[in-house]
């Protein structure tokens, strides 16, 4: 059965006891209706633009940094071929990360978005992954998590059983445009899967990406 998590609680995952070869980080969201009146429903009112929502990796080391941006020749940072695993950077260049894809709607049952993780196989130096979720262009759009019911991430191992789960659910989240949702963390024997829930008014990554650089 697996465990529900709240914000800040944390549950390990030892290698003695769950397959760690492969886990599966879901996330899955619905678009709350947008409530209109009578005058709305009369002129056409009640129209929305998707809600765009991505996940995105940040591999950290011991001291929480990212420490690979995928820098050109000229030493800027362009996040390709980096330790940021997001829409434009699907997949790890060791080949044990990757993102399946971009769902733009969260329309369906199931997860919305997966990234994929082969927890054995990662290298050493990376101590964590933190993964965090965005509404692209959400304050364009004056869209927020405010809109957003029935979010949560879990962690499923092969086989498809789910270990741990955090739904995320609370008022201080109205006006967030993306969120910290849960990080996994190295430790003896194993990872540890941990519910974080930091909210931000940014719908841009990359301002997450400058606190761990």
């Amino acid at each position: 059965m697996a465990i529900s998590l709240q914000k800040g609680q944390g549950v390990s995952l030892q290698k003695q006891q769950h397959d760690l070869s492969r886990i599966t980080i879901g996330l899955g969201w619905d678009i709350a209706p947008k409530k209109t009146g009578f005058l709305g429903g009369l002129l056409g009112g009640g129209s929305q633009a998707d809600y765009d929502l991505d996940v995105v990796a940040f591999l950290c080391d011991a001291q929480g940094q990212v420490r690979d941006l995928g820098r050109d020749a000229s030493g800027q940072a362009t996040l390709h071929n980096s330790d940021v695993i997001f829409f434009n950077n699907l997949k790890h260049r060791s080949g044990h990360i990757w993102l399946t894809g971009d769902n733009r709607t969260g329309a369906g049952d199931g997860d919305d978005e997966q990234i994929i993780v082969q927890l054995n196989d990662l290298p050493e130096q990376y101590a964590s992954i933190r993964f965090v979720v965005q509404i692209y262009q959400g304050a364009r759009q004056g869209q927020s998590f405010g809109q957003v019911s029935n979010a949560y991430i879990r962690a499923v191992e092969q086989g498809g059983r789910e270990l741990a789960r955090y739904d995320l659910s609370g008022s201080q989240y109205q006006s967030a445009r993306s969120l910290w949702f849960a990080e996994l963390v190295r430790e003896t024997g194993g990872w540890q899967f941990r519910a974080i829930g930091q909210p931000s008014d940014s719908d841009n990554f990359v301002d997450w990406l400058k606190q761990w650089v």
